[in-house]
């Protein structure tokens, strides 16, 4: 059975954090990264799914796909029957950030460069469901904390991420149950390297005031939210 879940957030970074797991001799992404069994394999069947997790002596097996944090209730509560004592794995972004991010790599895959794209395409991404629902971090977390204990869930900051490194990786491993001693001597090149960048281009300030009139009053409630938690 899987031992640790990465729920999201899309473009929060969940591929660094994979990255530097994946460093860790104690871990294991026995189907890459992301299975995106509980969203788009389902259809396979279970057993599918918890072949690639077969239990192996001093090693942990993951799965981090960030369109769980998006599931249905329902989808929650069958990885809950699953998987009751898992370790949950959840980063957020600045959610202004994240969804020019996810816009910019949206228009990577439709073949058109920034400049093609005019401020309506964008703004029909920003309120895109698939958008909304990402950026809306307070509704995921209360969503799988409907079905798991909060002690189970670490929260991970991107800003973190960024300027602390080192210390992001060793609550992960505690966390998730494995040596937290190799992360104190990994090069810090290494836990500073940039992985799976995207497009650098500079959000557009007509943009960002579309995304601080989605956004803002999620940020404070959110950060209300994670207060009143502890996270």
């Amino acid at each position: 059975m899987v031992d640790f879940l990465g729920i999201g957030a899309q473009k929060a970074g969940t591929t660094w954090l994979a990255k530097m797991l994946e460093h860790h001799p104690a871990v294991q992404f026995p189907a890459s990264k992301e299975v995106h069994f509980w969203d788009a394999h389902y259809r396979n069947g279970y057993e599918w799914y918890n072949r690639f997790f077969a239990p192996q002596a001093g090693i942990k097996k993951g799965d981090i796909t960030p369109a769980y944090g998006i599931l249905p209730l329902e989808k929650i509560a069958e990885v809950r029957h699953h998987f009751p004592k898992v370790p949950l794995l959840y980063s957020v972004r600045n959610p202004i950030d994240r969804a020019w991010s996810s816009a910019l790599m949206a228009l990577m895959r439709a073949e058109m460069k920034p400049e093609e794209a005019s401020d309506q395409w964008f703004i029909d991404h920003f309120h895109s469901e698939g958008s909304m629902k990402r950026g809306d971090y307070e509704q995921c977390l209360k969503n799988w904390l409907q079905f798991y204990p909060q002690e189970q869930l670490l929260l991970v900051r991107y800003d973190e991420i960024a300027s602390h490194p080192r210390e992001v990786m060793k609550k992960v491993a505690e966390h998730i149950g494995i040596d937290v001693s190799f992360y104190n001597t990994m090069p810090a090149e290494v836990l500073q390297q940039r992985v799976f960048e995207g497009n650098k281009v500079a959000l557009r300030p007509s943009l960002r005031l579309e995304l601080e009139k989605i956004y803002a009053p999620k940020i404070k409630r959110f950060e209300a939210y994670v207060k009143e938690l502890g996270l």
